[in-house]
């Protein structure tokens, strides 16, 4: 879109509030919203006080609902504030918010290489031999450490559907998440070298009720419940149900849209139990 400077056409004068909003609505990469911004006075007015950038993010990432209120944080001293009038107060609010979800929806879609959002383990809801199966072998992207296997295994159960939580920290309190990778292990000392994969897989994200940083990685085996125990907890997004190949390969979960994580505990929710130990003929996951 280009307003014609040479004849004074703008097609906002022409068009209804109603049609030229379907118009912008049509754009649906943030660059480009910011560019019509940029046209004219006229335009970025339009940008601003239809609050098109707020409604993109929401597009592109649904749980940006969940915000309450957003703040522009500036690192120069801001002068005093002076007497305005409500009209101006509005209008400033609306700048704000049209820089900072413009600023939000660009990152959404950057192309910039997607990097590891972990930053340790809280517990597992249950370990078959702690600490030497303990959850924190899940984050060694090897299955052989110093020349031993390095997995987490469950307790066993007779039951198949039982299932297991695995929960983790994120290195920030607001991450972005596509996609979780999970590689069931293959028991390569065991007689026909199983593998101890779960049937689906459930991805909860949320946030601690628990003072901040007291969800710290358990070394004591008797506080991994209390460590994980939902009450603990609010979750705010719980993905579909996804299929778990049983392959001794690192499986992509690729989720419906980017989740915006508000908290940073994210929990691994693993589904039925494929594989018997012959040692004790109990279901485990590895």
């Amino acid at each position: 879109m280009e307003e014609d400077d040479s004849c004074g056409c703008d097609f906002l004068n022409w068009l209804s509030p109603d049609a030229s909003a379907c118009i912008f609505r049509l754009l649906d990469y943030p660059a480009d919203l910011v560019r019509s911004a940029a046209v004219s006075r006229s335009w970025r007015r339009f940008v601003v006080e239809n609050n098109f950038s707020k409604s993109l993010c929401l597009r592109i990432c649904p749980d940006i609902a969940n915000f309450t209120s957003v703040e522009e944080v500036s690192r120069s001293v801001q002068p005093p504030p002076t007497a305005k009038s409500s009209r101006d107060v509005e209008l400033k609010a609306r700048e704000r918010d049209y820089r900072i979800y413009s600023y939000l929806a660009g990152a959404l879609v950057s192309t910039k290489p997607s990097m590891d959002c972990i930053l340790h383990c809280i517990g597992a809801s249950s370990t078959d031999n702690f600490p030497e199966e303990s959850i924190d072998n899940t984050l060694e992207p090897n299955d052989h450490v110093h020349h031993q296997p390095s997995y987490w295994s469950s307790s066993g159960h007779d039951d198949s559907d039982v299932p297991e939580s695995l929960m983790y920290r994120l290195n920030s309190d607001m991450c972005i998440i596509d996609e979780i990778r999970v590689r069931p292990f293959k028991a390569y000392f065991q007689l026909g070298n199983p593998i101890y994969s779960s049937k689906e897989v459930r991805f909860w994200m949320g946030h601690s009720k628990l003072p901040h940083g007291l969800e710290h990685f358990v070394m004591d085996e008797d506080d991994n419940l209390m460590a994980i125990a939902d009450e603990n907890y609010v979750w705010t997004y719980t993905s579909p149900e996804f299929p778990m190949l049983q392959e001794n390969v690192l499986q992509s979960f690729k989720l419906p849209h980017p989740v915006l994580c508000i908290g940073g505990i994210v929990k691994v929710e693993l589904l039925g139990r494929v594989q018997k130990q012959a040692v004790d003929d109990r279901y485990y996951i590895w």
